[in-house]
């Protein structure tokens, strides 16, 4: 096996690990936010949104060049039997459509605008570890 793909496996897993904290973190703000009623918590809790959000964002983009690069230069998933990449790209598709919701929810924060509540939030909150638990069974048990 090629050294240069397993460092770029490595790094791959660790940015990945590295965005979905925030996923996972970041609704979690959602929840208190949506039940904070002192504006002056309700400030810091905003700007420990944005600050995570960019940070994620800043995660999100080496996760996934590092998994298209494991695809286009190191043939991983190609030919043969191939359905579980296809299935993995919908999930990250998925995924970075989370990661873009996150971000709208945290504009509407940012003005004022939230009309959902917190259990709303609880369960959104949810969504990112179903995602990653799709993901990992496709990547490891390559179900067809």
């Amino acid at each position: 096996m090629d050294s240069g793909y397993l460092w770029v496996k490595s790094f791959h897993i660790l940015f990945v690990a590295s965005w979905f904290a925030g996923l996972f973190y970041l609704p979690r703000i959602f929840v208190n936010l949506a039940m904070e009623t002192d504006e002056n918590a309700k400030a810091r809790l905003v700007l420990m949104s944005q600050k995570l959000y960019r940070f994620m964002t800043i995660l999100a983009i080496p996760a996934l060049l590092l998994g298209f690069a494991l695809v286009g230069v190191y043939q991983i998933g190609v030919g043969g039997q191939s359905g579980w990449l296809h299935a993995k790209i919908l999930v990250v598709l998925l995924i970075v459509g989370y990661h873009h919701g996150c971000g709208r929810m945290l504009r509407k924060f940012e003005k004022g605008l939230n009309t959902k509540t917190h259990t709303f939030y609880r369960w959104f909150n949810e969504v990112p570890v179903v995602l990653m638990t799709i993901a990992i069974i496709l990547v490891v048990v390559k179900p067809f």
